[in-house]
C-alpha cells in the first residue's frame, strides 16, 4: 500500500510538473508561477478577467505599470504574482513576509518590504512594475488616501501606468485578512481576479466619474472600487447570487427578520422560494410579470427570490398609489395574476384596490391558500434542491417592473433585469463599507427602487442583517421599534427621517451608525438632529428607478454637504447643455445598472429598449472638480419667468433654511406676463411673502425666485416612497389660483 501510495505521488507531481511547463510555456511566465496558477485554479476554481494584465507577459506593452491591489487575504499576492511577469516587483505586507504558505513564492519572485518607495522608484526606472498592497477596507483611510497620492507621484515621475486588481473571494478563505466575526471563512472558496484596467495620469480625467480635474487620491480610490466591483459574478440569475451569499454566509444563524416575528436563515429562505416557485411556474409562462402586492415582511423577499426561480418578472404593485394607478399598472405590465396575502388587505383596509384588481379580470392567489395546499412531496423536492433554481435564466433576462412614482406625470414601467440589479448591489458594496456585523432596518416598501434593491437585495446578498418594517409612515412606532431591534444601517427619505425624529427618544437610535437618505434633500435640520441626538451620520446619495436605483452616493471618506456624492463604479455620465442655465446641464448616465427599458401605458406588455447606452436622467446637475455631482433640479421643475431658467428646487432649498422646521413645494403656474408665475405650497403658518422676500436678499437670490404667491397646506402631499407628491401639489397650486382669479378664496388657504 505505501508503495502504491508513493507511486501514485510521484505520478501526480509528474503530472504537475508537466502541466506546468506547458502552462509556463503557453502564458509566457516562469514554470514557478505556473505551478502556483494551476493550484489556484484547481483548489479556488480561479476566475481570471476577461482582458490580460497590463504589464503581463506577451501582451505587447513594455510601459511599467503600478498594480494597486486591496488585501483580502495572505493569498492574494501568490494570486497576482501568478499572472504578471516574472520580474514584476512585489512589496509584501508584514504577515505575508513571515508566511509559510508563501515561502515557495518568496524563493522565486522579486520582493520588498511594504512601503519602500526606493525600490519602487528602482523597478520602475527599469521598466519593471510593481504591485502594492493596501489595507482591505472598502474606504481608504486618510493614511491610505496619502498614500494614494505618494503613489500617484512616483508613477508620473516615471512614466507608469496605474492598474488596480481586486481578489474576489479570497477574504473568506482560511488566510482572511479579515477576523471571522466580519467574514465567515470556508476552506476553498472560489476566487476571482478582477482589475480596474490601466490608467494614466497624464490623460485628462474619464468620463466615467464626471470630474474634470480630480484629485489623484481620487482617481486612484475610483480604481480601487472599480477593481471590486469587477470581482462580482454578474453573468447569472439573481437565484444563484442568492445561492452564494448562502453559501458564504449562511452558517451565521437567521439573516432576515419582519415585525411579525418571524426569522429566516438564507436556506430556509431559498427553500421556501423553491416551493413557491414550483406553484408559480404552474400558473404562468415563462417570462411572464406576476404583480407582487405585498409589505415589507419575510414573505415579500420569499416570494420575490421564487419568481426569480421560476423565470419569472415580479411586478411590484404601489398599494399606496390608489385605484388609478394600480389599475394602469396592471394594464401597462399585461399582469394577469397577482400574489397577495388577506391578513395585509385586511389590515391595511385596501379592500378597494381587491376590487380594482378583480375589476379588470385579473387572477388574485392568496399566499395563505397556497401556503395550506402545499404538500409533504413538494417540501421534501425543495428542501432537496433549494441550492437549483426552477429555470435557468440569462442575467440579461427582465427580472422586476417598478412603476414610478408619478411625482411629475402618469407613471411608466421600468424593466429591470438580473444584472441590473446585482449590478448597483455590487455597485453599492464597493462604496459603502457594510459587513455581516451589521443589521440593516428597512422601512422603504420594496416596490420601491431603493426600498427593493438598496433595502432587500444589497444586505442579503453580502451578509447583512435584514429587519423588514411594513410602513414608513408610523411615525411613533418605528422609533420604538429601532430601539429593540438595535439597527447599525438605516434608508429612508428626508421627510420619513424628520417625522420619526420628532417622535423618537434620545435613545431610541443610539445604535446607528449610519443613514443613507435618498429620494429628495437632505435638510440641514435633519442631518443636525441625527448627529446630535443620535451620534449617526447621514450619508445622501441620488439615483432613479432606471438606475436601479442608485447613481451616486457620499460616503465616510468621500463626501461634500450640499452634492448627492460621486458616481457609482462602472458608470459614466455626460452633461448636455440646457438654454437659460449656465452653471449646469442635463444628466445621461450609464452603466451597466441602467435598465432595459420602459413599458408605456400608451403600448401595455411592449418593451420599449433604450436607443443607446445613454439614459436621460431629466436632471439638471452641476459636477465639481472632484466627481461630486449637485443636483439643481428636475428639467421639468424649473419655471421659465421673464427669459430666464428658474429652479424650483432652488427656491425650496431657500425657503427651507428660512422656514426649517416646515415642509414646502414650489411650483408654478401660467403667468400672462412673464409666462410663468412660481407658487409656493407649504405648511407654514402663517408664511409672510415680505419676510421671504427681504431673506431672499440675504441668501443671494434673485427677485424673480421669490414666489409670487403662497399656499397654506396642514401637509405637503407625499407619495408612499417618501418624494412629494408633485402632481397633487400643482392640483392645490392651481385651485388656488384659480380661485383667486375668480375673486374668492380656495379651500386650501381657507385652512
Amino acid at each position: 500500500m505505501t508503495g502504491l501510495a508513493a507511486t501514485l505521488i510521484i505520478i501526480f507531481v509528474a503530472a504537475l510538473a508537466a502541466a506546468g511547463w506547458r502552462t509556463a510555456i503557453k502564458r509566457g511566465v516562469s514554470w514557478a508561477q505556473a505551478v502556483v496558477l494551476i493550484k489556484l485554479s484547481t483548489l479556488f476554481r480561479l476566475r481570471q478577467p476577461d482582458k490580460a494584465l497590463p504589464g503581463a507577459p506577451g501582451n505587447g506593452d513594455q510601459t511599467p505599470v503600478l498594480h494597486l491591489y486591496s488585501r483580502q487575504s495572505g493569498l492574494d499576492v501568490a494570486v497576482i504574482w501568478s499572472l504578471l511577469d516574472r520580474d514584476c516587483l512585489h512589496q509584501l505586507h508584514a504577515d505575508d513576509q513571515r508566511s509559510l504558505s508563501l515561502f515557495g513564492m518568496r524563493l522565486f519572485a522579486r520582493t520588498a518590504p511594504e512601503d519602500d518607495d526606493a525600490a519602487i522608484r528602482s523597478a520602475l526606472g527599469d521598466g519593471k512594475s510593481v504591485t502594492v498592497p493596501f489595507p482591505p477596507d472598502i474606504e481608504p483611510s486618510q493614511e491610505t488616501l496619502a498614500r494614494y497620492r505618494a503613489l500617484a507621484a512616483i508613477a508620473r515621475e516615471h512614466g507608469a501606468r496605474i492598474n488596480a486588481m481586486h481578489v474576489g473571494g479570497s477574504v473568506f478563505s482560511p488566510w482572511s485578512a479579515r477576523p471571522k466575526s466580519e467574514a465567515p471563512q470556508r476552506l476553498f472558496p472560489r476566487f476571482s481576479l478582477a482589475q480596474s484596467g490601466a490608467m494614466d495620469l497624464t490623460d485628462p480625467a474619464p468620463p466615467g466619474n464626471g470630474a474634470t480635474d480630480p484629485r489623484d487620491e481620487d482617481r486612484l480610490h475610483d480604481l480601487m472600487a472599480l477593481a471590486r466591483f469587477n470581482s462580482n459574478d454578474l453573468t447569472r440569475g439573481l437565484f444563484l447570487a442568492f445561492r452564494d451569499a448562502a453559501d458564504r454566509y449562511g452558517k451565521a444563524g437567521p439573516v432576515l427578520e419582519d415585525a411579525l416575528g418571524g426569522k429566516l436563515t438564507y436556506k430556509r429562505m431559498l427553500i421556501g422560494a423553491r416551493v413557491l416557485g414550483a406553484r408559480f411556474a404552474r400558473m404562468s409562462e415563462p417570462g411572464e410579470a406576476l404583480g407582487v402586492l405585498l409589505p415589507n415582511a419575510n414573505a415579500v423577499m420569499v416570494t420575490f427570490l421564487a419568481l426569480q426561480s421560476a423565470g419569472r418578472v415580479a411586478a411590484m404593485l404601489n398599494y399606496t398609489a390608489g385605484s388609478a394607478a394600480i389599475s394602469s399598472a396592471l394594464s401597462t405590465g399585461q399582469i394577469k395574476t397577482v400574489l397577495a396575502s388577506r391578513a395585509f388587505i385586511e389590515k391595511a383596509g385596501l379592500e378597494s384596490v381587491v376590487d380594482v384588481i378583480e375589476k379588470a379580470g385579473v387572477t388574485i392567489v392568496w399566499l395563505e391558500d397556497l401556503r395550506e395546499s402545499v404538500t409533504t412531496s413538494e417540501k421534501i423536492s425543495a428542501f432537496l434542491s433549494w441550492r437549483r433554481p426552477l429555470v435557468r435564466v440569462s442575467a440579461s433576462d427582465p427580472a422586476v417592473i417598478l412603476f414610478t412614482s408619478g411625482s411629475e406625470g402618469t407613471p411608466k414601467g421600468v424593466v429591470l433585469s438580473h444584472k441590473n440589479l446585482h449590478a448597483n448591489a455590487a455597485q453599492a458594496e464597493a462604496r459603502i463599507d457594510i459587513s455581516i456585523r451589521d443589521k440593516l432596518f428597512n422601512v422603504l416598501p420594496v416596490f420601491h427602487s431603493f426600498g427593493l434593491t438598496g433595502g432587500a437585495i444589497l444586505p442579503l446578498l453580502y451578509g447583512v442583517k435584514l429587519f423588514f418594517y411594513p410602513s414608513p409612515l408610523h411615525y411613533r412606532i418605528i422609533p420604538a421599534v429601532a430601539r429593540e431591534v438595535k439597527p447599525s444601517i438605516m434608508f429612508g427619505t428626508d421627510t420619513f427621517l424628520a417625522g420619526y425624529a420628532r417622535t423618537a427618544k434620545d435613545t431610541d437610535f443610539q445604535s446607528l451608525r449610519l443613514i443613507v437618505a435618498g429620494a429628495e434633500a437632505v435638510r440641514a435640520e435633519t442631518r443636525r438632529v441625527y448627529h446630535e441626538r443620535f451620534g449617526a451620520e447621514i450619508v445622501e446619495g441620488f439615483g432613479m428607478t432606471e438606475a436601479a436605483p442608485v447613481a451616486a452616493v457620499n460616503s465616510g471618506s468621500h463626501s461634500k454637504h450640499g452634492t448627492v456624492g460621486r458616481l457609482m463604479p462602472g458608470m459614466a455620465l455626460r452633461l448636455e447643455a440646457v438654454e437659460g442655465i449656465n452653471d449646469a446641464g442635463r444628466l445621461f448616465v450609464s452603466g451597466p445598472n441602467i435598465m432595459l427599458g420602459y413599458m408605456l401605458a400608451s403600448e401595455p406588455g411592449v418593451l420599449k429598449p433604450l436607443s443607446g447606452p445613454w439614459h436621460d436622467s431629466g436632471d439638471i446637475v452641476a459636477v465639481d472638480d472632484d466627481g461630486f455631482i449637485a443636483i439643481k433640479g428636475r428639467a421639468k421643475r424649473f419655471a421659465k419667468i421673464a427669459g430666464e431658467m428658474i429652479s424650483l428646487g432652488a427656491i425650496e432649498i431657500m425657503v427651507q433654511k428660512l422656514w426649517p422646521e416646515d415642509v414646502h413645494a414650489a411650483v408654478a403656474v401660467e403667468d400672462t406676463r412673464k409666462g410663468e408665475r412660481i407658487v409656493l405650497v407649504t405648511t407654514k403658518m402663517p408664511a409672510m411673502r415680505d419676510e421671504l422676500r427681504k431673506y431672499s436678499k440675504r441668501f443671494g437670490a434673485t427677485d424673480l425666485m421669490v414666489p409670487g404667491e403662497i399656499v397654506n397646506v396642514p401637509e405637503i402631499p407625499v407619495l408612499g416612497s417618501g418624494k412629494t407628491d408633485y402632481v397633487t401639489a400643482q392640483k392645490i397650486a392651481d385651485e388656488w389660483v384659480k380661485a383667486h382669479r375668480a375673486g374668492r378664496r380656495p379651500k386650501s388657504d381657507q385652512a
